[in-house]
């Protein structure tokens, strides 16, 4: 059994818009020499949408991003290196941090719940401290009605740590995502998905995605805590799309 991609690394663009901010250490010349040194055969770069209020990325910066991949691309020709981003779910209605402006600067768009990000409403605001704090049958709605429509409405290839932060009917997520040909993320860094999760979606039949979520270059490429909730679990590993056997 064998890890061929990593799509979910942060570098140093993550570090938020006036790099103050301490979140990821490398850049992606050294997540991809990371990669190459795992043995893996695709690199994605993925860091925040710009609208994390801490770690998202400038927006003015993603041309940039885009050079630095494709020169990067020419210099390491035995490894694909692609760059995406982590978008932010924003609201219930299933918006993201992505427009019409730079979305073809990016080879593939995941998007995932963080408690830092700037949402669309006041009631966004309110859900945040939900989660934080109340962890309410309310808060656990608007979650799963944010991931359902945000699946529905936008182009994403991968949902990132489905439930984490905050709390999701995970079987209306994962039949969404099953319906639109979206990959679930098995989150090496955090608790979602679990065993317990993954054991309540199993019979829907849905493709699954090992994600580092590496903020240093030596996590790029580890999937440990991955690989114990897959066995755990029991699922297929022939439905997780980055892994051979």
């Amino acid at each position: 059994m064998r890890i061929i991609a990593d799509y979910h690394t942060h570098t140093i663009y993550s570090n938020g818009k006036n790099q103050r901010v301490r979140h990821a250490e490398g850049t992606m010349e050294e997540n991809v020499q990371e990669a190459i040194k795992k043995g893996l055969k695709t690199i994605g770069i993925s860091d925040h949408g710009y609208r994390h209020f801490l770690y998202g990325i400038n927006r003015d910066d993603v041309s940039r991003m885009r050079e630095e991949v494709d020169s990067l691309k020419e210099k390491y020709k035995d490894i694909e290196i692609l760059l995406g981003i982590e978008c932010n779910i924003l609201d219930d209605k299933g918006n993201i941090d992505m427009d019409d402006g730079i979305r073809d600067k990016f080879d593939y768009v995941m998007a995932g719940y963080h408690f830092a990000s700037i949402p669309t409403s006041i009631r966004g605001f309110i859900n945040h401290a939900s989660n934080y704090a109340l962890n309410t049958e309310r808060a656990k709605r608007y979650n799963t009605n944010a991931l359902v429509n945000a699946i529905k409405n936008n182009d994403i290839f991968i949902i990132t740590h489905p439930g984490d932060k905050g709390d999701v009917y995970i079987e209306e997520v994962a039949k969404a995502a099953k319906e639109r040909n979206v990959m679930l993320e098995i989150n090496n860094s955090h608790a979602r998905l679990n065993e317990e999760q993954l054991r309540k979606i199993d019979s829907i039949g849905n493709r699954f995605v090992i994600g580092s979520d590496a903020h240093k270059p030596f996590m790029v490429g580890n999937f440990s805590n991955a690989f114990e909730t897959i066995k755990k679990s029991g699922i297929d590993i022939k439905r997780i799309a980055n892994v051979i056997e």
